[in-house]
């Protein structure tokens, strides 16, 4: 039996083979990248992440690669599919997923088309500002919509927390600073700089282990804790995004 958060090898080998062998001459290059690649996996939480590069993807190519899509996604979210031109001029909009990818990833299978991306670090800064705004206001009005209900604020909290963990790990690479290896490792970090309550997340992150009973904690509390955490993090990133770097 494999062990608890052990990435799914063999499913995603079986994908492989069945992806590589319907998409024939069209296929390029298939890459693995997220938690599954960082060590972060947890199989409840996270997803299994695919970018899957093509020659062509207008639908007559596209078809025949259904029946392994529709197999793939009763389990975990379809690949992004994507061809090389489209990739690289695609690094100044998804800068900080593709600088991710970049930083981190395994090819399963065809060419390393991913390693010398080049991306414009001017505006991964402005996406993380985006990123970082959006995300705030999508989790106030979330809060408000399961206000009462323990269950999904739990979930709320659960599932957010590593999109968070992620854009305080870009912050940091922003201004220049080590990239930490582990979500705790970025959080812990950026508090060093901001000076913000970081035991939030590690509460939630301790959760998502199963090291530590969610009974131990009032949700609204640690929600209200959280929420701020986050504020504060999003005001000191922008001020500091919009400093000048020496």
């Amino acid at each position: 039996m494999a062990p608890k958060n052990a990435v799914p090898e063999k499913q995603i080998n079986e994908f492989v083979q069945q992806f590589q062998q319907s998409a024939g001459g069209n296929f390029e290059s298939l890459v693995l990248y997220g938690s599954a690649i960082s060590g972060d996996y947890d199989e409840e939480y996270s997803n299994i992440n695919l970018l899957a590069i093509l020659k062509d993807t207008t639908l007559s190519k596209l078809l025949p690669l259904a029946p392994a899509i529709q197999a793939w996604t009763k389990r975990h979210p379809a690949p992004l599919l994507i061809t090389r031109d489209e990739l690289e001029r695609s690094a100044d909009v998804f800068s900080i997923e593709l600088l991710d990818i970049k930083r981190r990833h395994r090819v399963l299978a065809g060419a390393d088309l991913v390693s010398n991306l080049e991306i414009p670090m001017n505006l991964h800064r402005a996406q993380l500002e985006y990123e970082l705004r959006e995300k705030l206001i999508l989790l106030r009005q979330r809060l408000l919509a399961h206000a009462g209900n323990e269950k999904q604020t739990w979930q709320l909290l659960l599932r957010s927390v590593s999109a968070f963990a992620t854009l305080f790990r870009h912050a940091l690479i922003a201004q220049g600073e080590p990239v930490p290896a582990t979500k705790r490792e970025s959080v812990k970090a950026l508090a060093a700089i901001v000076a913000f309550d970081a035991s939030p997340f590690d509460h939630l992150l301790d959760i998502r282990a199963g090291r530590t009973d969610p009974k131990q904690f009032q949700v609204q509390d640690l929600a209200a804790r959280y929420l701020s955490a986050v504020e504060q993090v999003t005001s000191a990133v922008d001020k500091m995004l919009d400093s000048p770097r020496a």
